[in-house]
């Protein structure tokens, strides 16, 4: 269960979202909101990479009072990642192998579904804004993340591409009891998806209405 309390974030001392009491169970949640509503805020904040105002406990860890057990039950994609440029894809997932203790060879299925081996050593500096995306989405998958958050996952992405990461979030799911955070411009395909319940961001605070 993820749980927030009292949270607050603020730029320049002005407050931009504001959660008095938040619980979600397991399952998928579509973040909805506006540009500027902060979607990303929320995420970033949940990821553990910006600081806040509050707490937030996954399962009981809370991110304030046990930081590394706490990051270690989460994954995060970026909506536009930035990687550096000299490393290769292949050199990037090894790294985020290494951190999150993930099983070896994890990564060729997903590798091979999204069909990513032609370009992998090559550095991602020559990426282009789809094969960055791809790569994001992967890494988040590697280990065993109780929690994967997925900052506007369908951007960028072609239509077979959007099938096989649906996919991957039903699996991962399905075989392991993951759940997912999705903040999303475009509507989620709730046929293929089962919705837990969607979290309208707007006015600095945030409305639950279940799925």
């Amino acid at each position: 269960m993820l749980q927030l309390a009292d949270f607050e974030k603020a730029y320049h001392h002005t407050p931009v979202l504001h959660i008095p009491q938040l619980e979600m169970g397991p399952g998928i949640y579509w973040i909805k909101g506006a540009n500027g509503s902060g979607k990303s805020t929320l995420l970033k904040a949940i990821a553990g990479i910006i600081d806040f105002s509050g707490n937030i406990l996954l399962d009981n860890t809370s991110i304030k009072k046990q930081p590394v057990d706490y990051r270690r039950r989460i994954s995060f994609a970026e909506a536009e990642p930035v990687f550096p440029e000299f490393l290769t894809g292949r050199e990037m997932i090894a790294l985020f192998m290494t951190a999150r203790q993930a099983p070896t060879g994890q990564e060729t299925p997903y590798l091979d579904s999204m069909q990513m081996q032609a370009y992998l050593d090559q550095p991602l500096g020559a990426y282009s804004s789809g094969m960055l995306k791809k790569l994001s989405l992967l890494l988040a998958f590697m280990g065993n993340p109780s929690l994967i958050l997925l900052d506007e996952p369908l951007i960028t992405l072609d239509t077979a591409s959007l099938a096989v990461l649906y996919d991957w979030i039903r699996e991962r799911q399905q075989t392991q009891g993951a759940s997912f955070l999705l903040s999303s411009h475009q509507p989620l395909e709730q046929n293929t998806l089962h919705i837990s319940g969607t979290l309208h961001v707007a006015d600095k605070t945030v409305k639950w209405i279940p799925g």
